[in-house]
């Protein structure tokens, strides 16, 4: 991808639509998890439809992608994009640089606490895990904030040090004793996401970042020792996740470019596209699989790929061609993405459960019993999405 020329900056808008929608997709993608769909597909086999809405709601095993996976790298490239509005705006409410990196590095420590106090809920006590999306993005953002007062070039150069840094340390990471018992750190013998070779340096649970989390994790209180990640996931992470994030800060500077509008719309698909093609390309010649629950470099390019074009088609229709009524659902969540993110992850059970105590359980079942599940969870959606609307007409955000 080459670098937009760097050009003098136009008066920051206040808020764009483009990215406040965008993000409100991201964030109803995560609600629409309560919508059940795996019970409807699981009543019915042979539908292709419910087959095809389960795939895209699940994480794939290990290597490839489905629309539920690009959840978390969207989220984190729009904290990149937000950033140099979020700069501009309070430089221009003359906050001094030293307030800013304090409040910046305040942010990422409280999104880090904010990560584990969730992942702690319904636990014994305190459950130290960093592979949350609101901890990687926590722990990354102190270093993001402090490349976004460089220039465009410096950040792009040090994408370049993330990626090929973070894939040479897993390459050179000695590859785990045949004899190993999978079984042992949570791998099926025939897991579908192993591989053999050079990309065996990325299977499940036996990398570099599996390693680490070994030490790292039990240095804190635990109930029982950390012996592995039942999804593969890891804290190091972060530091690839960083990359993801960089990619929608350079963005972010583009979105405040003077450029012309089409001209951004333009750059942003043919980012989007050289992403994709050389995430793809990575894998496909077998220099870096493109595993999401590791965040490998493949991953970012990829995965960003997705979220450039995203981007591209939020900010031609909304904020270009001015067609922003049909998004008002989604701007209400995304206006308030903490909100829903604490949301979702501690309101659906008592939704749920005040649903079919007040309304009966005969109610869900007005089209047959087949999807009742499924009419259940557009309820629980439908209560988070009027709880965001009401925090929206009343102007309450919650911010960090």
């Amino acid at each position: 991808m080459d670098t937009p020329p760097v050009e003098s900056k136009a008066p920051a808008p206040l808020r764009l639509g483009s990215i406040d929608a965008y993000r409100g997709l991201v964030m109803f993608l995560l609600l629409a998890e309560r919508l059940n769909i795996a019970a409807v597909a699981k009543k019915l086999p042979e539908s292709p439809v419910w087959r095809f809405l389960h795939t895209q709601q699940e994480h794939v095993a290990w290597t490839g992608c489905v629309l539920h996976d690009l959840i978390q790298p969207s989220f984190s490239f729009l904290v990149g994009v937000a950033l140099p509005f979020s700069i501009g705006n309070r430089r221009a409410r003359g906050q001094s640089p030293e307030a800013m990196t304090g409040h910046a590095f305040l942010r990422a420590f409280i999104l880090v606490l904010l990560g584990i106090f969730l992942r702690s809920a319904g636990h014994t006590q305190t459950n130290f895990t960093f592979e949350d999306t609101l901890t990687q993005i926590g722990l990354g953002y102190g270093f993001l904030y402090l490349l976004a007062l460089r220039s465009v070039r410096v950040q792009w150069v040090a994408l370049g040090l993330i990626l090929v840094g973070y894939w040479l340390a897993f390459a050179l990471w000695p590859l785990p004793d045949p004899g190993l018992n999978l079984a042992q750190v949570g791998v099926p013998p025939d897991f579908v996401g192993n591989r053999t070779g050079f990309l065996a340096h990325w299977n499940k649970n036996t990398n570099l970042a599996w390693a680490f989390d070994t030490w790292f994790l039990n240095l804190f209180p635990r109930a029982q020792p950390f012996l592995f990640n039942e999804g593969g996931y890891a804290t190091l992470s972060f530091v690839p996740t960083l990359g993801t994030m960089v990619l929608g800060l350079i963005a972010g500077e583009t979105l405040r470019s003077a450029r012309p509008d089409w001209t951004k719309v333009r750059w942003f698909v043919i980012a989007g596209v050289a992403g994709l093609a050389s995430g793809w390309l990575l894998g496909a010649v077998g220099v870096c699989p493109v595993v999401k629950r590791i965040w490998t470099p493949s991953w970012v390019l990829f995965s960003g790929g997705w979220c450039f074009l995203g981007l591209a088609f939020f900010y031609a229709l909304i904020d270009v061609c001015d067609r922003r009524r049909w998004a008002f659902p989604l701007v209400v969540i995304g206006m308030n993405s903490i909100a829903a993110y604490v949301i979702d992850h501690q309101f659906p059970p008592f939704l749920r459960d005040s649903l079919q105590i007040h309304l009966g359980q005969r109610a869900f079942e007005v089209f047959g019993t087949v999807y009742a599940p499924f009419v259940l969870g557009v309820g629980v959606v439908g209560l988070m999405w009027l709880i965001l609307y009401w925090m929206w007409r009343r102007k309450i955000f919650l911010r960090i």
